[in-house]
């Protein structure tokens, strides 16, 4: 055991983690028949406060996790030491912690979850994906009738999205396949020269051997999908699939078995209704010309 959770979190940040050891915790309690309410009790805390960290929506303090351990028979030193660094890596913060002033708390999560996956599955209505944009592509989208929004403050948000690109440029970066609607390459955000050259990224990106593009047809856009999502897969077997759906007042996270089945079998719909990747890159060769 100690074995499997050393290599399943490499790797990993923070935010999965967090996860990680969550759900490792509630193993060794669900082993002993031991109650949320008891487990909160031991710590000084609530079945609540047990439920937030077995869920790993909250951070960890070495104490608490010292004392569940006790409670729950791990009384190996080098066990206890494994449990105890992840605590320490759970909560360092993300790269992302700089601009947390900027962001709600779930799409914090996301950030977090996104950098720790081994594959991402988005469809898009509207826009380019964010990992795909150019800078002034996403800087058109952050402050474009924001009037509010300072200099300052679009500067710091286009700093995130292209920061959050990086991550496909890793050396074990995540495979990232992504279908958009064709309506997206003729939403003139910025103009005729912005849009280009966000065509032109595309066509370059799309060389990297762990990013594929499709794109859907006007005939077929609309009958897989109502909406934009991302589907985030991991390598660590005690991360779950997540399916990520962003509306206006915040996002969904959804991760059980039924929702997973279900928006994957919309991922492959899309992946059949639109054009395949070779075909996808003529389109978008084509679309350039036109502008």
């Amino acid at each position: 055991m100690a074995e499997d959770r050393g290599d399943g979190a490499q790797g990993a940040g923070p935010t999965a983690r967090r996860i990680v050891l969550g759900s490792q915790l509630r193993r060794l309690r669900e082993a002993l028949d031991i109650t949320r309410a008891d487990a909160g009790y031991h710590i000084r805390g609530s079945e609540s406060k047990i439920s937030r960290m077995e869920l790993g929506r909250v951070g960890f303090k070495e104490r608490d996790v010292a004392d569940l351990l006790t409670l729950y028979g791990v009384h190996d030193e080098t066990e206890r030491t494994q449990f105890l660094a992840m605590v320490k890596q759970s909560n360092e913060p993300g790269w992302w912690h700089r601009y947390s002033d900027l962001m709600p708390t779930w799409f914090n999560d996301f950030v977090g979850l996104e950098e720790s996956a081994s594959r991402i599955q988005t469809y898009e209505l509207q826009f380019v994906p964010g990992l795909l944009q150019t800078e002034e592509y996403a800087r058109m989208l952050a402050g474009h009738g924001r009037p509010e929004l300072n200099e300052d403050e679009v500067d710091r948000r286009v700093s995130l999205r292209m920061s959050r690109s990086k991550v496909l440029h890793r050396t074990d970066a995540p495979k990232l396949w992504a279908v958009i609607d064709e309506s997206v390459l003729h939403r003139p955000i910025g103009g005729p020269r912005v849009l280009r050259e966000q065509i032109d990224h595309l066509l370059e990106l799309t060389r990297l051997p762990n990013i594929t593009l499709q794109v859907v047809p006007y005939p077929l856009s609309g009958y897989a999908a109502e909406g934009s999502f991302t589907v985030l897969r991991f390598n660590e077997a005690e991360l779950p699939d997540i399916v990520y759906i962003e509306h206006l007042g915040g996002a969904l996270f959804l991760d059980r078995v039924d929702e997973i089945e279900r928006y994957s079998r919309v991922v492959d719909r899309l992946t059949v209704d639109a054009e395949t990747p070779s075909r996808s890159r003529q389109l978008l060769s084509k679309r350039r010309e036109e502008i």
